[in-house]
């Protein structure tokens, strides 16, 4: 092998590497993105059902009244 053909191999497995680093990276935002949006519905989930909550207890104070 020569000088160039060494160079070649260093360039393609620079190459694969940083295509590999790149979609790695792509692959935590989108997971990172997931979580978030996962959290989101929680949260909300748990504010729709302590709203509900409240509201059945103040619906049940009133007829206790």
């Amino acid at each position: 092998m020569g000088l160039l053909d060494n160079a070649k191999d260093a360039a393609e497995a620079t190459g694969k590497k940083v295509h590999e680093w790149a979609d790695d990276t792509k692959e935590r935002v989108a997971d990172k993105a997931d979580e978030a949006k996962a959290e989101s519905e929680v949260k909300r989930a748990e504010s729709n059902r302590d709203a509900t909550k409240a509201k059945n207890d103040y619906k049940e104070n009133l007829r206790d009244s």
